[in-house]
């Protein structure tokens, strides 16, 4: 911002106190910089960032330097005037102390400049205040450190690595859902659009073999798509929670038969059934889970485990539809069969009168091969769950934490809901303090973590897939539509990203899992080429025609400078693309990777864990037109500009970098550029003049440029 003080242009930032107030005077209005005005719930600005109960918490908020006259904090209880901490060439830095909090707090900020009274919240400067973006925080919520910031990366753990083929599924091992499972020779093909019970092989011990890899890369944690037994490849269908399957494991007693193609009958499943139920196969395969834990454990890598608690599968011991455990040894009889069953109350049935083999129970969204887990009405079945939870995140096998399928879908009332992940909390937590509780949810996830007591965090569609994909691609996340009014539209991105964020607590938005592609939606390599489809109406290969590196790589950028854990989902460093399910779990192109994307990842993972800014500091929107955006991510130690060009034509654009703090007299330096062809890291140095960096950016292009320290910094 610039005034005209007697025909000179001077920035607002420079002018004196002596001609601020003669602007005042002559204008007889107050020059609020509202661009200046900057608070959340970093570090920085909240101390501690997760109070405790006991906790005393001192809140600041910047304002323009010599600016305003008052600030206030404010919140339903109290109104406190703010002081003046410190100042520095900029900005004057307000604090105030809360004194201890017992319940959910939410607060904003009162500003008085002159005659002209504002507020501040979520949402930026506002003339009246508005709840719903106010500031929250909740005493003793806290979300696991080693998560904030942290470099995830998700397998779906058939399509990785086949680490021994000894314990792969065979052709026709045992029916399910109406077809004879087989297993695929061809590691590169792509997957069947009716793919569900085809097998590649990968498993855990593939996973082992490429944790090297993995560290290479950069990653820190793992996460791990269900790897409990179960008959599909996916595993969302769980058939037992206390086991690793053993074809991701470790097969030790075989034996049985395969099934007549002409007559597949599961009751003749031997095979399958000695492979899923004989204890020393189970035995095996959960001590395969423990190596692979510790070994990532001794690179410094975390693990997470998928629960899908909602629902199981018609093969679950529980109900045993298909009867397995009824031919297995030291099993007791399934709620399908009978009555009797210890398991009945697990499920919700319906007709009271249809044993044995009673079908009418209810399934997730109508499927009867997905049994809805009947919480309610079997408090055997809500201890036993939280006993799983208990036992995977704790010795002898240590996991890190729950990713929670449909995690809101569980139970059958919200109340009821929100009681059972309370419950799950305090049992996981109580069991391993570090863990991270990390929900797939849809929508505003403040329900669930705005008190502190349920989920760390969520799955971050809203605040992060959502808007990128809208914005880079104009695709929606599983390329069913294309939305040109969306493509390049910087205002939409920044206020879906605003209106979004603002339903986080602050240590949850630091550990949201920010995803580009996952295993229920199309690579984002794919939705680049902006065209609308599925593998069964366009077929695989289309899946990548067309597509345009410069926009990935943008992506990329963006996914690694963003508040919270980007996550990789293998295959993408490597250029994998893909329709959305079953498309998208392609095998892992071993030896035939995008070496520049690969490269890519490492360099910015580099980048990302040098910057304390990148991981857990504040983000401010800079600059945006159409196909242009720019935001700051900063902290007292550093301050970084991110750009990106998703336009097809060259642009020059002048950026505000005086928001996050840096000055004149600085020097920023370009670490890192993206163009459609290649990345670079040579340093370019961009002088501060009036506030601002002038920075030109070619089509399809992306920037990093950071504050170069001197000496005396």
């Amino acid at each position: 911002m610039s005034v005209n003080l007697m025909n000179m242009h001077i920035p607002y930032e420079h002018l004196t106190r002596a001609q601020k107030l003669f602007l005042y005077v002559e204008t007889r209005q107050p020059i609020l910089d509202e661009k200046a005005i900057f608070s959340d719930g970093t570090s920085f600005y909240r101390m501690p960032q997760e109070p405790t109960s006991k906790d005393t918490i001192k809140i600041r908020i910047r304002t323009a330097k010599n600016n305003v006259e008052q600030v206030w904090l404010c919140s339903e209880e109290t109104k406190i005037s703010m002081t003046v901490e410190y100042s520095d060439e900029l900005f004057d830095y307000y604090c105030a102390q809360m004194p201890p909090i017992t319940k959910l707090v939410k607060y904003y900020f009162e500003i008085h400049a002159g005659n002209l009274k504002c507020y501040y919240n979520k949402r930026g400067v506002t003339r009246e205040p508005d709840a719903y973006y106010h500031f929250m925080m909740v005493p003793n919520f806290k979300t696991p450190d080693w998560a904030k910031g942290a470099v995830m990366y998700q397998i779906f753990v058939d399509r990785f690595n086949n680490g021994d083929p000894s314990n792969d599924v065979v052709d026709n091992e045992y029916l399910y859902v109406g077809k004879l499972a087989k297993k695929v020779n061809n590691w590169m093909k792509y997957p069947n659009p009716d793919g569900i019970r085809e097998f590649y092989g990968g498993d855990l011990q593939g996973v082992i073999d490429k944790l090297d890899y993995l560290k290479e890369l950069g990653v820190d944690v793992v996460y791990m798509n269900p790897i409990f037994v179960s008959p599909s490849n996916h595993k969302y269908d769980t058939q037992d929670y206390d086991s690793v399957d053993p074809h991701f494991g470790t097969i030790v007693l075989d034996g049985g038969k395969v099934l007549d193609e002409n007559k597949p009958d599961n009751n003749k499943a031997t095979k399958y059934i000695t492979r899923t139920t004989e204890p020393a196969n189970i035995e095996a395969s959960n001590a395969l889970f423990i190596k692979l834990v510790e070994k990532a454990h001794g690179l410094g890598i975390k693990v997470i485990l998928d629960g899908v608690f909602n629902h199981c599968g018609s093969f679950n011991k529980w109900m045993d539809r298909e009867k397995f455990y009824a031919h297995a040894r030291n099993y007791e009889a399934g709620a399908y069969t009978s009555n009797a069953s210890p398991y009945v109350t697990f499920f919700h049935f319906h007709n009271r009168q249809s044993w044995p083999d009673n079908p009418h129970y209810d399934g997730w969204w109508g499927y009867d091969t997905l049994p809805k887990l009947n919480f309610e009405g079997s408090p055997k079945l809500y201890r036993y769950v939280l006993e799983v939870a208990k036992k995977w995140v704790s010795p002898p096998y240590n996991a890190d934490g729950w990713r929670l399928d449909v995690a809101a879908d569980l139970g059958y009332t919200k109340e009821f809901n929100h009681q059972f992940w309370r419950d799950f909390r305090n049992a996981v937590k109580g069991a391993n303090p570090e863990a991270l509780i990390l929900a797939e949810h849809y929508g505003d996830p403040s329900d669930w973590i705005k008190n502190g007591d349920q989920w760390d965090t969520v799955m971050n569609y809203d605040a992060f897939m959502e808007p990128i994909t809208w914005f880079l691609t104009g695709m929606e996340k599983h390329s069913d539509e294309f939305r040109g009014d969306l493509l390049g539209n910087h205002r939409a991105f920044f206020d879906a990203m605003t209106h979004n964020m603002s339903r986080f607590q602050e240590q949850s938005l630091q550990v949201a899992m920010n995803e580009l592609s996952n295993h229920d939606h199309s690579r984002f390599l794919t939705r680049t080429n902006h065209k609308v489809g599925r593998t069964h109406t366009h077929g695989p290969e289309s899946a990548s025609e067309g597509i345009n590196l410069g926009i990935m790589k943008e992506a990329i950028v963006i996914q690694m400078t963003w508040p919270g854990a980007p996550t990789i989902y293998y295959g993408d460093e490597a250029g994998l693309c893909g329709w959305t399910d079953p498309d998208n779990r392609r095998a892992y192109p071993w030896g035939r990777e995008n070496k520049e994307l690969l490269n890519l990842h490492k360099c910015l993972i580099s980048m990302r864990k040098a910057c304390s800014a990148i991981k857990t500091g504040s983000i401010k929107f800079l600059y945006g037109e159409h196909m242009v955006i720019s935001y700051g991510r900063f902290d007292e130690q550093d301050k970084i500009v991110v750009v990106c060009n998703n336009g097809s034509e060259e642009k020059v654009v002048r950026i505000p970098v005086w928001e996050i703090g840096i000055r004149n007299m600085d020097i920023c330096q370009q670490t890192l550029e993206t163009t459609k062809d290649d990345f670079y890291t040579n340093e370019v140095n961009y002088s501060v003049i009036k506030g601002h960096i002038e920075v030109q950016l070619l089509p399809h292009s992306a920037k990093i440029i950071k504050r170069k320290k001197m000496e005396s910094q």
